[in-house]
């Protein structure tokens, strides 16, 4: 391995490594976002389109499968959230295909849940739903690399059907970020709906995060957080809206929900998306993020705190996904077996290297890796056996002429 894993650090590596496999796979822009595709859709009987963005680790030819967030407005938002992506997948949440409905025609009638007399293009949104439940969604797993965890992301009358979709189709969807949603849609019909049927419903390992900006009255700046619940008027019956649902959902928790409020006083409703997705993200992926990393840090943790550490995140995460997963990443695995090797603590670097092996067995690195624990061990037959099978793997001459070097050591 090169010398320069050795100055590596496993948080910084968290913080760096996306960004920079995104750049070395981007070498003429800056930035690209998004690859347009499209389906017929028999239920609303016109050509659909949504954008497509694969996570950074994507290979062609692999296996592997990731969870997928569906972005309504796809064609604004989508870039930000796969920004958020960018800095914070690894170890605030998991990397994620990214799937940009466009939405840039009938979008009040395909969003909103009730239809208004006086406005014959509402209320499509259970048609829209099952749009995405019974086409988009099986075009999707058939065609891209994704598993059935899915967060849902809407603004406007966006967070609107989010709502939606998380009261009346809780199956669809495990996470939910609503932003600024237009809970106010029909003298607030879906908060009523909400107080019906929503106590009643199991959302274990489901999660909704809610945002509200700070236009609470468009013509009196005098009414504030704290008091625009005392207003009556029409002017503030999208705050209130928002803020009624919120309460309503922290006062019916017993349902498993977790669920998380946030005011943007300085956002307007066009500016909210972008710290809501940030935050909201990270709340819907909170159970996600890395623990005990003091311990796996510090040089007096014990190997059988390590390991305990580590099957602790696998169960973790198989409980919130519903499927196993790698705990860590192969890099984050391997680099943590050389600096236990620099810190001398050998038995160390081999269980990380066991760990690596069990969970990415196609990788050729992990078993070269191990190869290097039994060179040192001068246990040579072992080494020879590992490197041959990073071999097979890679078939790279690097791999072939280190079996060289052990089968010498071991005359």
């Amino acid at each position: 391995m090169q010398s320069r894993i050795y100055l590596l650090l496993i948080l910084g590596w968290l913080m760096v490594g996306p960004l920079l496999i995104n750049a070395q796979t981007n070498p003429k822009h800056l930035q690209e976002v998004g690859t347009l595709d499209s389906i017929y859709s028999e239920s609303l009987r016109e050509v659909r389109q949504f954008y497509v963005q694969l996570p950074p680790s994507y290979q062609q030819n692999s296996d592997r499968k990731y969870p997928v967030c569906y972005i309504l407005d796809g064609e604004i938002l989508l870039p930000t959230v796969h920004n958020v992506q960018q800095f914070y997948s690894g170890g605030f949440m998991p990397e994620m295909v990214l799937i940009g409905i466009v939405n840039d025609h009938d979008r009040t009638k395909n969003l909103t849940t009730s239809k208004i007399e006086e406005n014959a293009a509402t209320g499509g949104a259970e048609v829209f739903l099952q749009f995405i439940k019974k086409e988009l969604i099986p075009r999707i797993e058939k065609k891209y690399p994704v598993t059935g965890f899915r967060t849902l992301i809407g603004h406007s009358y966006g967070g609107l059907f989010t709502i939606n979709a998380l009261i009346n189709h809780q199956e669809l969807f495990s996470n939910y970020l609503a932003i600024d949603p237009s809970l106010d849609w029909d003298e607030q019909d879906l908060l009523a709906q909400a107080k019906e049927n929503f106590s009643g419903q199991d959302y274990k390992n489901k999660s909704l995060f809610l945002s509200l900006s700070g236009q609470l009255h468009m013509q009196d700046y005098s009414v504030t957080i704290d008091n625009v619940l005392q207003d009556s008027s029409q002017f503030t019956l999208f705050a209130r809206s928002n803020i009624n649902f919120s309460n309503f959902v922290r006062e019916n928790q017993g349902n498993g929900l977790a669920f998380d409020w946030s005011f943007y006083p300085r956002d307007l409703h066009g500016t909210i998306p972008f710290p809501s997705i940030m935050d909201g993200l990270i709340f819907n992926f909170d159970w996600f993020q890395y623990e005990n990393t003091d311990r796996i840090n510090s040089f007096d943790t014990p190997k059988e705190e390590l390991e305990a550490i580590v099957n602790y995140r696998a169960n973790k995460l198989k409980d919130h996904l519903g499927y196993a997963v790698p705990p860590y990443p192969s890099d984050l695995l391997t680099i943590s077996g050389y600096m236990s090797m620099d810190r001398q603590q050998y038995e160390k670097a081999k269980m990380y290297w066991d760990f690596a092996i069990k969970y990415y067995p196609d990788d050729p690195n992990v078993y070269d890796s191990m190869a290097d624990y039994y060179d040192f061990k001068e246990d040579y037959p072992n080494a020879i056996k590992y490197v041959s099978r990073a071999y097979e793997l890679s078939g790279d001459d690097y791999h072939k002429e280190r079996i060289e070097v052990f089968k010498n050591k071991n005359r």
